[in-house]
Order: C-alpha cells, then sequence, then structure tokens
C-alpha cells in the first residue's frame, strides 16, 4: 500500500509535484498545472504536506555555510537538513533544502541521505563555477561587440574561427550560430568585414583555394656553359605587355626563316629537382591584380628572362611558313640572342618597318589558313585590372596587331614543336580541344558570346589530338616555361632529346601533367575570382560609375549583357523592345563583395 498522501511534496523527475489524488496510482500536479498519473517509484517524497499549492515553494533564507562545516563527515536526510539550515521543516523549506543538494556545491545524495561534500570540492565546484561565470560574461560581451561591429584586441584569437569558415577550412562556427547567422563562408566573409578583422579590400581567394602564396626560394644554380648557336646577328623583339616582368619569348626573321626564340628554363630546372617539383606542384605564375605569385625563384628570371642581359640563353625554334601558310622544316638549338624588349603599342608602331611588317604579312598567311581550318576568332572585352597603393585600376586592352601577331608567331612555334616531337617520337603534353557541334565565325558580340559556349575547356593529353579553337591538327604550348609548368615540361624533353639524353616515358609525361594541372586549375579559379573581386572593389570606391553594356543573351525581360570597359558580366532585367547587341547604360545599385555579386540598373 501507498505511504504517499494527498498534499504532499515530492520529487518528480528533477521538480517539484504535489499529490492530490492516491489510488492504484499516484496522480499528482504538476509546475504546469497539468495532471499526471504515475507510479509509486516515479516519484521520492520530500514533505508529507499538507501543500495546497505549488506556488508556496517560495524561496528562503538560512545559514548554509555554517551547517554544511557542522555536519562535515556525517549523513543526514532532508527534514534534517531543512531544520538545521533553514530552522523548520515545511514544504518550502523541503524544497529549498533540496535545491541545495540539487546545486552540487556544499551537498549532494538523495532525499533519504544527503552527505556534505569536503571543503577541497566545494572550494574546486565554485572556483569552476565562478569560471564558467567568467567565461559566459566574457562571451556575451564578446557578442554583443560583433554585432555593434566594434571589436577589441583580444577577440581577433576567437574570430579565428570565423576566418577558416570564410576560408572554407571548416564547416561549422560556434559564433555565428551564436548569432543565428546561417554558416557560410559568405557570411563570415561578411562578419569578418563588419567586425574590421578583415580590411574591406580583403582578398580571401588564394587562402581559401588553398595556394601556396610563398615566393620559391630554391637555390638557383649558375648557367653552365655549353654549345650554343649564335644567333646574336639577327634583331630579336621580345613584344609583350608594358608592365610584363617575365619575358619569355622574343621573335627573328633571317629572310624567309622565322625564329621564336624561348627562355631556356630546362637549362637550369632539372627534372626532379628541387625547383622542378616546387614548379610542378604550383602548375603555374599566380597573376592576381595585386602580385604576382611565380612558379619558379624570381632569380630563374633574373638570368633567363630574354632582353633582362646583354645576351640571352634561349632555346629556339626555327621554321619556314610556305605560302599556305603551313609549318615546315622545323629546327631546334639552345643558343644565344640579343633582344630588345619593346611594348605592343610601341610593336603597333613599327609594323611598317622590317622585320616586323614582313612578320606580320607570314602571321596573317598562318592565321588565314587556321580560319580555313575552323578556328574560333571570339574576341570578347579584356580589360588589365591593377591594383597599386590600394586603389583598383582598370584599362582596356585595345585591339593591337602587334599582340595579334605575337599571339600566331607564338601557335607558329607550338605547331612547329608539337610537328618535331611526332616526327622523333619524343613523348610531351599537348593541348587539345574538340570541335562544337557546328562550326560559326560570329561577327557580333552576341554571337561570339553564343559562340563561346559551345566549346568545352582545352586538355592536355600525352597524344595528338586536334586543337578546334585554334584550328591546328596538334598543338603543344611551349613558348611560357618561365610561367607555366607544361612549357616547361616540353623544354625538359627537347634539351634531353637534344643532348642524346634519355627523355621521361609517356607514363612519367602523363604523371606530371596531372600533377601540374591541380595547381594550374586552382590558379585559374583564384584569378577568375580574384579578378571579380577586386572588379567590385573598383565599383564600390567609384560609386558615380556608370557605363556601356552590350545585350549578348536575352529570354523575354531576363537579359545578360557585358560591360566592355570593365569587362564584366552581368544579369538583370530589361523591359522595353531592345535586342541583341543593342547598347544600355547601366550604373550599380547594390554591391556584395563577400558575395562577389553586383545588380544593376537601367540609367
Amino acid at each position: 500500500m501507498s505511504t504517499f498522501t494527498t498534499g504532499a511534496l515530492v520529487l518528480y523527475k528533477i521538480r517539484p509535484a504535489r499529490i492530490i489524488e492516491v489510488t492504484d496510482k499516484i496522480t499528482i500536479e504538476l509546475e504546469t498545472g497539468k495532471n499526471k498519473r504515475v507510479r509509486d517509484k516515479d516519484v521520492v517524497l520530500l514533505h508529507p504536506g499538507p501543500l495546497s499549492d505549488l506556488k508556496e515553494l517560495t524561496p528562503q533564507s538560512g545559514e548554509i555555510e555554517e551547517n554544511w562545516e557542522l555536519l562535515e563527515g556525517a549523513e543526514t536526510d532532508i527534514k534534517e537538513l531543512s531544520e538545521l539550515v533553514f530552522g523548520d521543516y515545511t514544504p518550502a523549506m523541503a524544497w529549498a533544502a533540496w535545491e541545495l543538494v540539487s546545486e552540487g556545491i556544499y551537498f549532494e545524495g538523495e532525499p533519504s541521505s544527503i552527505r556534505p561534500r569536503s571543503a577541497d570540492q566545494v572550494a574546486s565546484e565554485i572556483a569552476e563555477r565562478a569560471k564558467k561565470a567568467a567565461e559566459a560574461e566574457a562571451w556575451d560581451g564578446f557578442i554583443q561587440r560583433l554585432q555593434s561591429g566594434s571589436i577589441i584586441e583580444e577577440d581577433r584569437k576567437t574570430l579565428g574561427e570565423v576566418e577558416a569558415l570564410a576560408l572554407e577550412k571548416r564547416e561549422n562556427s560556434r559564433i555565428l550560430q551564436a548569432l543565428e547567422i546561417q554558416e557560410t563562408p559568405v557570411n563570415a566573409h561578411r562578419l569578418l568585414l563588419k567586425t574590421g578583422y578583415w580590411p574591406a579590400n580583403e582578398n580571401p581567394y588564394p587562402r581559401r583555394m588553398g595556394i601556396d602564396e610563398s615566393i620559391p626560394g630554391c637555390a638557383v644554380p649558375a648557367l653552365v656553359e655549353e654549345e650554343r648557336l649564335d644567333l646574336t646577328h639577327l634583331p630579336a623583339y621580345a613584344i609583350d605587355d608594358e608592365d610584363n616582368q617575365d619575358p619569355d619569348d622574343a621573335v627573328s626573321l633571317d629572310g624567309e626563316r622565322i625564329w621564336v626564340h624561348v627562355a631556356d628554363v630546362a637549362a637550369l630546372v632539372a627534372p626532379d629537382s628541387e625547383m622542378d617539383l616546387d614548379a610542378r606542384a604550383r602548375g603555374a605564375n599566380l597573376y592576381l591584380p595585386d602580385r604576382v605569385i611565380p612558379m619558379l625563384p624570381p632569380q630563374v628570371t633574373d638570368q633567363l628572362g630574354l632582353g633582362l642581359q646583354q645576351k640571352s640563353p634561349a632555346l629556339s625554334i626555327g621554321f619556314n611558313l610556305s605560302a599556305a601558310g603551313d609549318v615546315e622544316n622545323v629546327a631546334i638549338h639552345p643558343s644565344w640572342v640579343k633582344v630588345e624588349r619593346i611594348s605592343y603599342a610601341a610593336a603597333d608602331l613599327r609594323l611598317q618597318e622590317d622585320p616586323l611588317s614582313s612578320l606580320l604579312g607570314k602571321s596573317q598567311c598562318y592565321r588565314q589558313r587556321r580560319m580555313q581550318a575552323g578556328a574560333a576568332s571570339i574576341q570578347l572585352p579584356e580589360v588589365k585590372l591593377k591594383v597599386s597603393e590600394g586603389r583598383v585600376e582598370i584599362e582596356p586592352l585595345p585591339r593591337l596587331q602587334s599582340r595579334e601577331m605575337i599571339t600566331d608567331l607564338m601557335l607558329m612555334a607550338g605547331e612547329g614543336i608539337a610537328i618535331y616531337c611526332q616526327n622523333q617520337d619524343i613523348p610531351i603534353p599537348f593541348a587539345t580541344q574538340a570541335p562544337p557541334d557546328q562550326l560559326e565565325q560570329p561577327q557580333d558580340l552576341a554571337g561570339m558570346y553564343a559562340y563561346r559556349r559551345f566549346f568545352k575547356p582545352t586538355k592536355i593529353k600525352t597524344q595528338p589530338e586536334p586543337h578546334a579553337g585554334l584550328g591546328l591538327s596538334v598543338y603543344t604550348r611551349s613558348t611560357s616555361p618561365l610561367r607555366r609548368y607544361s612549357d616547361l615540361l616540353v623544354h625538359q624533353q627537347l634539351r634531353a632529346h637534344l643532348k642524346g639524353d634519355e627523355v621521361l616515358d609517356i607514363h612519367l609525361i602523363s604523371e606530371r601533367i596531372a600533377q601540374s594541372e591541380m595547381g594550374s586549375m586552382a590558379n585559374r579559379k583564384t584569378e577568375r575570382v580574384s579578378n571579380d573581386h577586386w572588379r567590385l572593389i573598383y565599383l564600390r570606391d567609384n560609386p558615380d560609375w556608370q557605363g556601356e553594356a552590350v545585350i549578348v543573351a536575352k529570354e523575354g525581360e531576363r537579359a545578360t549583357v557585358l560591360l566592355p570597359s570593365i569587362a564584366m558580366e552581368a544579369k538583370l532585367r530589361i523591359r522595353g523592345d531592345a535586342g541583341l547587341n543593342d547598347s544600355i547604360r547601366l550604373k550599380p545599385r547594390e554591391i556584395d563583395i563577400p558575395d562577389l555579386s553586383c545588380y544593376f540598373r537601367v540609367i
């Protein structure tokens, strides 16, 4: 038979309850006012009552520490503890006594068997709770500072977890959870900007992509003396952008014979050397608007950059161009060349003079052959993005004949080397591209934009296949060994062949391609999103900017436009009759740098 009576105070789970009826089961009233039927073993008696209302269980005051010391080493129960601490044993005092026990500082146990904790336990518990309370107070202050957007220096260490999320090094953040912000890298980026943890122009993408941002520091050997073909009598021109820092190709003309001279990087960077392994992991130079991270130590460029010394070592590719524009009679030699460096703009002014005039004519013949073979002539707007002392400059790249001439001369060299390596059974990486389903030669911007999307990305393979976009049946990238690892790999194979050494087999070439392509892909993506980032910084810093946009795709009111002056693509709604290739004038209305988005309005 139950020992519980109506009106008794009992402990149900961890909260107080009042017995309102005793039958085969016990009916209790909870603090919520609801009733519940329970078994005898589900409740523990704290006071026999009578308790008419749980609201009578009000806080009590008493001598806690004195009675804790008095009970040292003894055991008591809820009734005695209530009487000692609070002076009586009422339902309210019994509940207050049990709260002392459940609090766990001075006492522990069950209502029928309560023990005082030792002095060491009490001191440790109080210290631990004080520490947690201080931490909670500090956390609350930290969260309040984040909400106000004003942090102190000691907050920076704590915000490291948000930075890790912004850099995609982790997937969650207790801080963003506390702020009730969705845990995404974009939101983490926003918070770091809001609080000043990151400066307003912070570009997180190199770190987010896992880029090695260090400058290569491998030891660079001196150039070994060897027999080289002396071509210093030929005028040689390294034609590039005015601020180019790594000149690795130049051109000459010897009668009807074209020479393309390339920095002889493989003369210093041997296969599997420390420099080679580092360059292979990086894949290519990383070109950012605010800096360049080279794949090779800068001393390599200092020694081998064409035109940086009075006489430059090169790997020179000589060939003839037939009347039909075919590359013939390819020869390759280590050489000495004397190079004059000039900009594209300066070269354009000299295209009426030989040898540049003759080289221009040959490049146009070669281009005509490529176009007849289905090469794509896609001329979308291009700009040069540059950051100097935190200021973003955007300069549209003009369509210069000299730039097109050099492009075709470098393609000739790449095709010539590919043909040479095929004939000599030298395994190299070939650049290939599958053709689109339908060949076109679009003439307007919208047509070029649409046609570009029909092409798949260029692939690097060990087997020669056509490159449809270039209109070439075989091609290898070989004229930028200072900047691109696949070009360096071609040079290493050529040098081994020319010296009579064993070349790497096709399996080793395939492995090296795969290794370098990982770094190259990361670089390309980093360059693309970094350019987008700095383009938005430019628009933010020039709030009065507005520009012409050309409609290149349209479906109903939804349009895609290109803004030529900043080489930017945008999507927006356009009402009215504007169609493809029509121009409209736009102005930014909302710029979201962490999200890499900008919304424009039509002026």
